[in-house]
């Protein structure tokens, strides 16, 4: 297998890049998912983004904004190095396996799947503690209707404190919470890569330049959105399902219970909470990624 490390170098540098830039948006995002409504848990409620920045700011201070940011940029920068690490491994031994110069959309989708799954079981308790973390309310009254009454809740000092009382009081199920819903999210990246692949491809076979031709910056940030924008626009729901499992605050049986419960509940609304900082959070987010990764791999 054709093992290329400045694919590594280059995820990581985009992913971390993107993270920190970006990553109030991704906090917003994880408090707006796991906001039941009906539940008398008394969580910080906000009428929107702009009220959910300023609200933080001035109840938790700036650095508020920026809870979680540590496992998020450990997890962004080592989860996008590994994967396109892996993706593009799998991708030039499937090519030299089959003596081809591109590749079908469904092997775009299989690799990406393959290099997202291995990614996601790597690092899965990261995205615990980062979630763990972007949750750590200043003040919070007393759970009932259906939260663990006995619950006492966690306070974590950061990543590594957080990891290891994660694996204190829940063990290795509780760093692997949300993992399902995670596996099934590997589609998301798989219809992403199928999506950016495919109109690169499209686009140079408009203009008549080899498969390999370079783009210009625009178009690649064209290109990573449109992705982005159709893979999110597709797989949304198994963000908010994995969320509200790694939540300390509320007990789920499992995977089937948080769907039953949330459309039970908020309906099929529930399922698309936090949708719009989202996109707002990722689709820059992605376009930074990318274009970052394609100037580091296009250096000779």
């Amino acid at each position: 297998m054709n093992v290329k490390w400045e694919h590594l170098a280059a995820g990581v540098s985009g992913g971390v890049l993107s993270t920190l830039v970006l990553h109030p948006l991704d906090l917003i995002k994880i408090r707006f998912q796991v906001d039941e409504g009906w539940s008398t848990l008394q969580r910080p409620q906000y009428r929107g983004i702009l009220h959910a920045i300023t609200s933080i700011a001035r109840q938790e201070g700036l650095s508020g904004l920026y809870k979680g940011v540590t496992p998020n940029v450990w997890g962004a920068g080592s989860s996008w190095g590994l994967y396109f690490l892996f993706y593009n491994s799998f991708k030039s031994h499937l090519m030299e396996k089959n003596q081809v110069q591109t590749l079908s959309a469904p092997s775009h989708m299989l690799i990406a799947s393959e290099a997202g799954s291995l990614t996601l079981l790597l690092t899965n308790p990261i995205w615990v503690a980062k979630t763990r973390l972007c949750l750590q309310y200043d003040a919070l009254a007393r759970p009932t209707m259906g939260e663990n009454k006995h619950t006492k809740f966690i306070q974590y000092r950061g990543l590594f404190d957080c990891v290891k009382k994660i694996y204190k009081h829940e063990g290795v199920k509780g760093l692997y919470r949300g993992l399902i819903p995670g596996l099934f999210g590997v589609s998301h990246g798989a219809l992403q890569f199928m999506a950016y692949e495919e109109l690169k491809k499209f686009y140079n076979k408009q203009k008549n330049a080899p498969p390999d031709a370079k783009f210009t910056s625009v178009e690649y940030l064209t290109f990573a959105a449109l992705s982005k924008i159709f893979a999110a626009s597709t797989t949304y729901p198994y963000q908010v399902v994995r969320a509200r499992l790694q939540d300390q605050h509320r007990e789920y049986a499992g995977v089937m219970d948080v769907i039953r419960q949330t459309y039970k509940l908020e309906g099929l609304r529930g399922f698309f909470k936090g949708l719009s900082p989202y996109l707002l959070h990722v689709t820059p987010n992605i376009c930074i990624v990318f274009l970052v990764y394609e100037k580091v791999t296009s250096r000779k």
